[in-house]
């Protein structure tokens, strides 16, 4: 998706520019989100001077979030995470997208689930939250069973303070829809996809998590908090099976924008 826009680190005199102008605009702001990439693979002491210059330009600064990867936070040190902490960086919006080592190596993501599962539990340990992020249907047909259980095995392992289920949409020109153009990827029906969900949540086994799957991919809207709502999530589910609206045939219509 991004094969057109050429990556550029921004230098850090360029990204203090940037938060001058920003910060300008909204100067009783509480909330700050770093994003456009993995604004934690910025060198240590950039990041801490970045974190400073927002602290120096809003008074009412009460955290800031951003996106990472897994292998960013593991290049950090648990005491420089400690620190970015204290600079009020607070919650690391982390895409697993999967459990499943084959599924991620199919898809290219980068990094394996046991790298990702020890940089969120490191974090944590740190004191910054983590925000998880899965998708349904990333293994397809083919694997949708070991995706589900090794994704809920990895969720346990890391217990997120935040956990978000998305469902995949294939975007025309990647090679993921190629291949299910020519038939090499199959991709999950409605119900497939919800049995998918369902599966997820019955293994999942958290004690203090806030879960949403209520992004436009998703077939059905779902907020809940674990453990409380996890005899209602799948009641809820197991009723939709039973109702015979779900598409068994076909994925369902998918958004034309994510």
């Amino acid at each position: 998706m991004y094969r057109d826009v050429p990556f550029r680190r921004l230098t850090l005199d360029e990204a203090c520019l940037l938060i001058a102008r920003e910060t300008r605009r909204a100067r009783d702001a509480s909330r700050v989100f770093l994003a456009d990439g993995d604004v934690m693979r910025r060198p240590f002491e950039e990041f801490v001077l970045l974190l400073q210059e927002l602290a120096a330009r809003l008074p009412r600064l009460a955290r800031v979030n951003t996106y990472a990867t897994g292998s960013a936070i593991r290049a950090k040190t648990d005491a420089q995470l400690r620190t970015l902490r204290a600079l009020k960086l607070q919650t690391l919006y982390l895409g697993l997208e999967s459990g499943d080592e084959e599924t991620l190596r199919r898809v290219r993501k980068g990094e394996t689930a046991e790298q990702m599962i020890e940089a969120g539990q490191r974090a944590q340990q740190c004191g910054l939250r983590l925000s998880v992020m899965i998708l349904l249907g990333l293994g397809g047909r083919e694997r949708t069973r070991e995706h589900a259980e090794a994704t809920a095995c990895a969720l346990n392992s890391m217990q997120p303070r935040l956990l978000s289920a998305l469902r995949l949409v294939p975007v025309p020109g990647t090679e993921l829809h190629a291949e299910l153009q020519q038939g090499r990827f199959a991709a999950l029906t409605e119900f497939q996809v919800v049995q998918e969900l369902h599966s997820i949540i019955q293994n999942l086994e958290l004690t203090n998590t806030v879960f949403r799957a209520n992004h436009a991919s998703n077939i059905v809207p779902v907020e809940a908090r674990f453990p409380r709502d996890k005899l209602r999530l799948l009641t809820e589910l197991e009723g939709l099976f039973q109702a015979g609206t779900l598409d068994r045939l076909t994925p369902g219509p998918l958004p034309l924008w994510l």
